[in-house]
């Protein structure tokens, strides 16, 4: 998959951006605050239809776009190829803010449009449509952070590949979102704990999906990691990975703790999974009634790393869970390849820092042979000279880009 054409208006610190966008590597040159990172986010958010950074979308319009009249409206645009196809596709994102009430010049509502070759789509219909690999700095944090980010990592990433994944999870959070309220209610008033039956069917139905949706991409990531690990690091490391999903249908509900049932769960059908999940559901009702919370399921999943069979959370030094990241993310690229026949773009910013001259080496060896890469730096002096000959350089000042050079094939 190549990115042929970037458009942007009001998204972030870019007023409006127009540009055709080269194959191979894009080193996007710039101090900081300069709206390199808001280009990778443009990107990956044709991918994903969430920001990585925003926690509301309403804060990626430009801020000064409500000066110009309400309501306020952030576009992204882009024209891709991907593998396979004759004709070149365009997606588009529209965040329109618009005034909330009476009196709100602040234009605190956010309403989204999804356009695919020009037709107003549903974003379930466009998810899929484009895929793109990002690593960003604060990605350490999956090796240090608390579940919530792992889990929303896995979300982002097979919503891409498996639509019906993102229409899953959809109807689980609303299942959740019913049941949670129902248990609530259950623990202050009382009641009969059999109006829970139905809201526990319809999580065993969308969870169990989701629960073997989980457990196939991790068990083939942890198989695939091991060779991608090896090459950055030069086989002077082993990195696994390991599932724990908080409910398991062959444990009754205990966390997997070895890495080595990851491929255990994979032969369980769906459906016994939903049968064994809602069995759980109903056994724990009186666990769930007292806490006012639904206690298992797949929004309390987790995966964890393992380097040289030890927790690289609690013993990896910074290097090496930023090594361990990199290595997720060609995993990441190569998986999502094989499952879509499609290669995404890969979007890194400031990858080199806290990596020593070998593992630098090693990476840029390894990304170059990318179709295509857009990575950000302050500074080329860090990459090879060669690698910087090959690439094409643009310089970025104030959302404002402006072409250095262009290297390689530009074809």
């Amino acid at each position: 998959m190549r990115l042929l054409r970037l458009s942007l208006q009001n998204f972030r610190n870019y007023v409006r951006l127009d540009e055709e966008t080269p194959r191979g590597v894009l080193l996007l040159v710039g101090a900081n605050a300069q709206g390199k990172t808001n280009l990778l986010e443009a990107i990956y958010y044709l991918a994903t239809f969430a920001s990585f950074r925003a926690r509301h979308d309403r804060d990626l319009v430009h801020f000064d776009a409500p000066g110009w009249g309400c309501p306020a409206v952030g576009r992204i645009v882009a024209e891709f190829q991907r593998e396979g196809e004759l004709r070149p596709r365009r997606l588009e994102v529209r965040l329109i803010r618009e005034p909330n009430g009476i009196g709100d010049t602040q234009c605190r509502r956010l309403r989204r449009e999804v356009l695919v070759d020009g037709m107003k789509k549903k974003l379930t219909e466009a998810m899929g449509l484009f895929n793109a690999v990002l690593f960003l700095p604060r990605m350490t944090e999956l090796v240090t952070a608390a579940p919530e980010g792992r889990r929303r990592y896995l979300n982002m990433v097979l919503s891409q590949v498996y639509p019906a994944y993102a229409q899953a999870l959809t109807a689980y959070r609303q299942a959740l979102t019913r049941r949670n309220a129902l248990l609530k209610t259950l623990q202050e008033q009382g009641g009969d704990p059999a109006q829970l039956d139905y809201w526990d069917a319809e999580l065993a139905r969308w969870g169990a999906p989701l629960i073997a949706w989980r457990a196939e991409a991790l068990a083939q990531w942890e198989l695939l990691i091991r060779e991608s690990h090896w090459h950055l690091t030069r086989n002077a490391e082993t990195l696994r990975l390991s599932y724990h999903p908080s409910f398991h249908p062959l444990l009754e509900g205990s966390l997997q703790r070895e890495a080595e049932n990851n491929q255990v769960l994979t032969q369980v059908p769906v459906e016994q999974i939903a049968f064994a999940f809602h069995r759980a559901l109903v056994r724990r009702r009186e666990e769930a009634i007292a806490r006012g919370t639904t206690t298992i399921g797949p929004h309390r999943d987790d995966f964890c790393f393992r380097n040289n069979k030890k927790a690289l959370a609690l013993y990896g030094s910074r290097g090496q869970m930023r090594t361990a990241v990199l290595a997720l993310k060609m995993v990441e690229m190569q998986w999502m390849e094989r499952r879509t026949g499609r290669k995404p773009v890969l979007l890194l910013d400031e990858i080199l820092a806290e990596l020593d001259a070998e593992r630098r080496a090693n990476l840029q060896a390894h990304i170059v042979q990318s179709e295509q890469v857009w990575l950000t730096t302050t500074d080329v002096e860090g990459f090879a000279p060669d690698f910087v000959r090959q690439s094409t350089v643009w310089r970025l000042d104030a959302g404002v880009v402006s072409p250095v050079s262009a290297g390689g094939d530009q074809s």
